[in-house]
Order: C-alpha cells, then structure tokens, then sequence
C-alpha cells in the first residue's frame, strides 16, 4: 500500500545545474547538487558538490563547496573541502581556504590561502550567512 520513499531516491549531490554563457545571475545560490558556471555569478554559491567554472564563466562573491575546479575568473573569498584546481587560463583574486591546491603554469593566482583542514559544509554555510548579515545590517 505504501512505497518506500528510499526506493525512488535520487542522489542530488550527482546533480549537475548549468549557468550558461551569457546568462547573469545575480544572487545566491544554495544547493546540493554540484554546478557548471559559463555565465557569470554575482552573489554566494553554497554546495555540497562541485563547482566547474569555464573559460568563459566569472563569479564574484563566496563559493563553499567540496572541490572546485576553474578555468575562468573568481574575485571574492573560497572555502573549498577538499582540492581547488586552477587550470591554466584561471585568474583568481580574493581568498582562499582548502586541503589541497593545484596549479597549472599560466594560471594568475592573486589571493591569500590557507591550506588547513577545512570546517565542516555546515559551520561553512554558517559563518557564510552570518557575514552577508553583517553586511546588510
């Protein structure tokens, strides 16, 4: 008579949501599933997954997620859980807290690091909220 609701289950951190090229968002973005940015990003992306910035892809803001890998421009503070890659045509300006770095030459990497155990998705997401509070306050 009932279905197990766990049976139908997808799991949302595999999820995959694109921001195209040409699009602008304006906002914050605060999701499971991991994201592909082409477009451009203005505001604080909160993930459990991934995020992909391409070549053509920028975001300015905060971004806390598990891994990050870009090849397109970042200005604002990263919180990243496990490895940010910067591919050789990424140009990174801001902050930046991870467990691992890699580097590939040619990339522009202007920001202060902290290369440290990384504070759980939650504290992140927090501490994220708390700052955009004392901003608006």
């Amino acid at each position: 008579m009932f279905k197990d609701k766990n049976k139908n289950s997808v799991d949302v951190t595999k999820e995959q949501n694109k921001i195209a090229q040409g699009t602008v968002f304006k906002g914050d973005i605060d999701s499971k599933g991991s994201f592909r940015i082409e477009g451009s990003v203005i505001g604080n992306i909160i993930t459990e997954g991934k995020v992909v910035v391409g070549e053509t892809g920028f975001v300015e803001g905060t971004v806390v997620c598990d891994s990050a890998d870009f090849e397109g421009k970042f200005s604002g503070q990263m919180s990243i859980g496990t490895i940010l890659t910067l591919r050789s045509s990424a140009h990174i300006e801001g902050e930046v807290q991870t467990e691992k770095l890699s580097v590939e030459s040619g990339a522009v990497f202007n920001a202060t690091c902290k290369m440290k155990g990384v504070k759980s998705l939650n504290e992140q997401k927090d501490q994220t909220k708390k700052a955009g509070k004392e901003k608006t306050a």
